[in-house]
């Protein structure tokens, strides 16, 4: 009986994404699971129901584990809002205020966010910034919500979508309409837009719009203390940073902020240049006479076998989770890359009680800081140069994957393949400027290696071919978040000056420059400063 038992508590674990534990037929039970010697039992179908109830119980369980209760930096328990409840496929969800659909979900252990189009491959959390659709769902009818940027509500009734979205039982909701004028746009809310906005709000009335329910960009998530211009906030964490910028911004009254609103299209209808949907029912004309565009960046991926399964990370996301919602994404974490990004977030991991099991890196030496390397080390984590993921396997979420060694072709080395039990694998594989808005709005763009791929063609002032238009952070060119806030200020600054002449303020934007140069000199400046180097050739 005993034995049993045990056996019943595996099949639970087994089936515990609720995905699978739906299939009730015989074939669902793979050769692997304890119970498969079960076949076509007539009395599965009951067996099954009682699969479900404590199926049910693990979730929570799970849930449980999965929230973070503390952390040497953070504290959840003042940062969560209060309790509350809502439905996913008929499920209740017990959850907090001010945390996200899919981070909820995430929290109760449900991995499987949505279907793939068209072969139905289960997919799930992965940006975490609302741009990959792995995440869409139905939310109260209305198909395709990014669940990873939308917060939870009491009573919300949430359910998962498989292939495309049917438009067919939506009862049409009558939007409306909103009119505003400004003189200085900002489209992106992070470090960039958000030292823009406060350095042209000395001059200008301005209008910050970000697509999230919050500003601070990926300020928000990062708990390390800042390398670099101690002007531009050296030793001080991202989240204070972004705490200092947004309480800045938030009581600055010449800046409007507008929240949860995705613009979507630059257009000239009566001299309302800008058009933007708010809260999912509101169109938004906007009359401006300068835009800045800094709407960051988006995480790159790997290709290898089963790289879409659930489980598998941007590093971003990992940051989201773990540092924004307290939630752990894991147990036992695969790092793919070395830069500082992934050198970070493993360490931000390991201060989550989470098992980085190993960080891999394809090139033969560590990209990051070595201050970075040499605390994962001291904690016992291996970085293994010259080697990579070759695959990933699971079934309907990771369960492992194998790494293996590179040659100087990168190609893999046979005979050096190694499978290693994790249940996350994070891609911190580099980022790609966020170019959409800009690309529709008609500006040109060059791919420069050096700053991340395609990025638009713009000054040194940062204005691009389009009169009045400016870029500023990562959409420009993938740099660090010190460069990032720089750029936001000589981007507020050269939209002032385009409106007006002043010699102060002249001044004022050659400081700024001098700066941005002075700290692109370091050993981890190189990169971008030779990528803006080849840009502004291009322009001239």
């Amino acid at each position: 009986m005993i034995n049993s038992g045990k056996i019943f508590i595996k099949e639970i674990q087994y089936f515990y994404n609720a995905e699978v534990a739906e299939r009730t037929n015989a074939p669902a039970l793979r050769a692997g699971s304890p119970l498969g010697s079960l076949g076509s039992n007539p009395n599965l179908g009951a067996f099954w129901n009682i699969v479900k109830v404590f199926k049910y119980t693990y979730l929570l369980y799970k849930g449980v584990k999965m929230r973070l209760t503390s952390h040497p930096i953070l504290d959840f328990e003042k940062k969560r809002g209060k309790k509350i409840k809502f439905t996913y496929n008929g499920r209740e969800i017990e959850c907090y205020e001010n945390e996200t659909i899919a981070s909820a979900l995430h929290a109760a252990g449900i991995r499987v966010l949505s279907k793939s189009s068209k072969l139905l491959r289960p997919r799930g959390f992965y940006c975490a910034i609302g741009k990959c659709a792995s995440c869409i769902m139905t939310v109260d009818g209305v198909p395709n919500v990014r669940s990873c940027i939308t917060l939870v509500r009491e009573g919300m009734k949430v359910e998962s979508q498989e292939g495309l979205a049917s438009l067919q039982d939506l009862n049409p909701i009558k939007g409306k309409k909103e009119k505003i004028e400004t003189e200085i746009a900002i489209v992106g809310g992070g470090p960039a837009g958000l030292s823009a906005a406060l350095e042209a709000a000395k001059y200008n009335r301005v209008l910050l719009i970000d697509e999230n329910h919050t500003l601070g960009g990926q300020l928000i998530k990062q708990t390390h203390k800042f390398f670099g211009s101690r002007k531009e906030k050296a030793s001080t964490r991202g989240i204070k940073i972004a705490e200092e910028l947004c309480k800045e911004v938030m009581e600055n009254e010449n800046i409007e902020v507008l929240l949860n609103s995705s613009v979507i299209g630059y257009y000239n209808e009566n001299e309302y240049n800008l058009a933007a949907v708010k809260n999912n029912d509101t169109l938004v004309k906007i009359k401006t006479e300068k835009i800045i565009v800094s709407t960051g960046a988006s995480e790159n991926t790997l290709v290898f076998e089963n790289n879409d399964l659930p489980g598998i990370y941007g590093a971003g996301a990992v940051q989201t989770l773990m540092n924004v919602y307290g939630v752990k994404p894991g147990d036992k974490v695969l790092m793919v890359g070395a830069g500082n990004v992934g050198l970070i977030v493993s360490y931000q991991l390991l201060q989550a009680g989470v098992d980085v099991v190993c960080v891999v890196e394809a090139l033969p030496e560590i990209g990051g800081y070595n201050v970075h390397a040499a605390k994962l080390r001291r904690c016992g984590v291996p970085i293994l140069t010259k080697h990579s993921i070759l695959r990933a396997y699971g079934d309907e979420r990771v369960r492992g994957a194998t790494i293996v060694k590179l040659d100087e072709n990168w190609k893999p080395v046979k005979g050096t393949e190694r499978d290693i039990d994790v249940d996350v694998i994070c891609l911190a594989v580099g980022l790609s400027p966020s170019i959409e808005l800009l690309r529709q709005m008609g500006c040109s763009t060059k791919y420069i290696p050096e700053l991340g791929g395609n990025v638009v063609i713009h000054n040194k002032y940062l204005e691009t071919e389009i009169t009045g238009v400016y870029v500023a952070g990562d959409c420009s060119g993938i740099g660090e978040a010190s460069t990032a806030m720089l750029e936001g200020k000589i981007a507020g600054l050269s939209a002032v000056l385009s409106m007006r002449r002043d010699e102060e303020i002249e001044r004022r934007r050659e400081e700024l420059m001098k700066e941005l140069e002075e700290l692109r000199r370091g050993p981890f400046g190189e990169r971008p400063r030779i990528g803006k180097e080849k840009l502004f050739r291009a322009v001239r």
